[in-house]
């Protein structure tokens, strides 16, 4: 989409008319920054550090090299702008839940990296906080937990189970159950009948963190080239970013592109794209919050037909992403899969489901994007210094907290620093790959189909499945009831 009275760039940049990057979502368009992007790259160069993608992980990545060596000459390169994808369109949940849960992660990798994990996730939580207030980030930063809203009977085992994961590793003190009476005075739900507190949480917004952490990226010496596209890299001994603009030879190539890297061909059945969608109500008057409650801006979510993933903004209104991801088939990233009529006027329905006395209320805006999957959720964080190539990505759609600590482990791992993070398990995995077309398509269309019936049935029969259909047994594909959410959907969060 071109902008109405599109402004120019000088220079190299004078006959390229810009994109309306306000148009792409609530959190861009109220991201107190014009969007006017950078200027491109237009030579090739060298750097110590070359990152594809300025989104969490490329910013997250670079901002910590930098703090720990000003020295290093770091460049990142964007397709777009910084925050375009779905660090600038999430649902805004910075919160330590991690796509694999803990009992898997026991059964891959042994209690104390799933312990680890865990630790590693609250910390990336804190550091968000910590690095918006040290560099003055206004992010909209607040912490008060993440709340799992059980609206039905059957859904209170889920909890529980959630809670026992969480105890099976030491870790339940992070965590409470909460009856129906306990869940309203936080949040007043129709039909909730319990809740899963985890106080590890954080709303923000996510598009004011993104801009943000790439201006503080330049303030510590790194330089962002934006409109520079990305068309293949190079391993080795000088491993090389390759771009319609020139090339970025490094030491060491970062590719962060999470879901835009299956555009290369190198990696298309590494990572699967999903979309993810969200809506947001215009700001609601103090007498609808009086009745809602939910003081401690919680990210929440809920499981069911009408499921999904909420954020009160600090402007005051409701945003909220049901779960209702597709899969372009060949993982053909366009803008027209972000756009589902259908799906905003589901979620706009699953909003007055959840909240009855908001009927009548304007729903301002609705907007869609892509997040990545590997083949077994699993993230990985890794550096292989003999090809120069580090990547962090597959965050199955609970990437904001989960990017931060990526960044982390890489910058770790590009100074070859020994710490725990570098001893975490996404730093010697090996994802298997995505099956080819049409198989990948027909597969996760018959899954989706499948899953949704299942839904169905549990709502009208008040029990989970027996695991009798081929449907079914991938309901319960992991042990987490969470897991069954994101496995083959699969959508986690939406993006979180």
């Amino acid at each position: 989409m071109v902008a109405l009275g599109a402004r120019m760039l000088p220079g190299s940049e004078r006959n390229r008319v810009l994109k309306d990057y306000n148009h792409y979502s609530f959190w861009l368009e109220t991201s107190g920054d014009d969007l006017t992007p950078r200027p491109s790259l237009d030579e090739s160069i060298s750097v110590d550090i070359a990152i594809l993608g300025a989104g969490f992980t490329g910013l997250w990545t670079v901002y910590h090299l930098l703090v720990r060596d000003p020295s290093l000459k770091v460049a990142i390169v964007e397709a777009e702008i910084a925050g375009f994808g779905a660090s600038g369109r999430n649902g805004g949940w910075c919160f330590a839940g991690f796509p694999v849960s803990p009992l898997t992660l026991i059964e891959r990798y042994g209690f104390d990296a799933a312990r680890a994990v865990s630790l590693a996730m609250y910390g990336s939580v804190d550091d968000v906080g910590r690095v918006c207030e040290m560099e003055g980030i206004d992010a909209h930063y607040a912490k008060g937990g993440e709340l799992e809203i059980a609206r039905a009977a059957y859904d209170l085992s889920t909890l529980q189970r959630m809670y026992d994961e969480f105890r099976s590793i030491g870790l339940d003190d992070h965590y409470e159950l909460f009856d129906a009476n306990q869940t309203e005075e936080r949040i007043r739900v129709a039909r909730a009948v319990g809740s899963f507190w985890n106080k590890e949480g954080a709303a923000i917004q996510p598009a004011r963190l993104a801009r943000g952490l790439a201006c503080a990226v330049e303030r510590h010496g790194g330089t962002i080239y934006e409109g520079t596209r990305v068309t293949d890299f190079t391993t080795g001994t000088s491993p090389t970013l390759i771009t319609e603009r020139g090339t970025v030879t490094a030491r060491a190539v970062v590719l962060a592109g999470e879901a835009y890297l299956s555009a290369l061909p190198k990696l298309q059945r590494q990572i699967m794209p999903l979309t993810s969608h969200i809506i947001v109500t215009e700001p609601l008057p103090d007498d609808r919050w009086q009745e809602i409650g939910w003081e401690r801006r919680e990210v929440v979510g809920g499981f069911g037909t009408h499921g999904g993933y909420l954020q009160r903004t600090r402007d005051g209104r409701i945003a909220f992403g049901p779960y209702r991801g597709q899969y372009p088939f060949n993982s053909k990233i366009t803008d027209a899969i972000d756009r589902k009529e259908d799906i905003f006027e589901h979620a706009r329905r699953s909003t007055l489901d959840w909240f009855p006395m908001l009927r009548g209320v304007r729903f301002t805006h609705a907007w869609g994007g892509v997040f990545g999957v590997p083949r077994d959720h699993m993230p990985v964080m890794t550096y292989d210094k003999r090809s120069g190539i580090a990547t962090g990505r597959g965050y199955t759609g609970e990437g904001v907290a989960t990017a931060n600590l990526s960044g982390r482990v890489l910058a770790d791992l590009l100074t070859e620093t020994d710490s725990d993070l570098t001893r975490l398990p996404m730093t010697s995995h090996t994802s298997s790959t995505w099956e080819p077309e049409p198989l990948r398509w027909m597969g996760h269309r018959m899954v989706n189909i499948s899953r949704r019936r299942s839904m169905q049935q549990v709502e009208a029969t008040g029990r989970y499945p027996s695991g009798s259909t081929i449907g079914e047994r991938l309901w319960e594909s992991e042990p987490s009831p969470l897991g069954w959410i994101k496995a083959a959907l699969p959508q986690g969060k939406g993006r979180k």
